[in-house]
């Protein structure tokens, strides 16, 4: 990460990073994931500006913790930063009720594992039993 050059909006939230690919660049999300092939700089920044980050609020999936996978939330994203490992915490999704006990939580390593990826046709959605 230490050609990584991060890349933030215009309030300063990180949006990911560029980093190099031969001549040209990569853009990166803040989970790790490169979001683009090489490209021209400035592409790499309108990819990272596009991408955002609304999609953190979505549901995802977390592989192997149970019998079937388990639909969780985002709660917190620390990538690598100083010496130190980032992190990626989860929750089972308890749709926004807020009466029910908080959820259990599952802190993962980052860039994101394989675990943890978005649903699938066939996952559970937590309205069907």
């Amino acid at each position: 990460m230490d050609d990584w050059t991060p890349h933030r909006r215009d309030d300063g939230e990180l949006l990911g990073w560029i980093h190099p690919a031969g001549d040209e660049w990569v853009a990166v999300d803040v989970l790790g994931r490169p979001i683009t092939d090489s490209i021209e700089w400035l592409d790499a920044e309108a990819a990272l500006e596009e991408h955002g980050l609304s999609w953190l609020a979505d549901p995802w999936m977390l592989d192997g913790e149970a019998e079937h996978p388990l639909r969780v939330r985002m709660v917190e994203v620390t990538p690598d930063r100083d010496g130190s490992p980032g992190r990626i915490v989860v929750k089972i999704d308890d749709y926004g009720d807020m009466t029910r006990t908080a959820a259990q939580q599952f802190v993962l390593a980052w860039p994101i594992p394989e675990r943890l990826r978005p649903p699938r046709p066939g996952d559970p959605d937590g309205f069907t039993l």
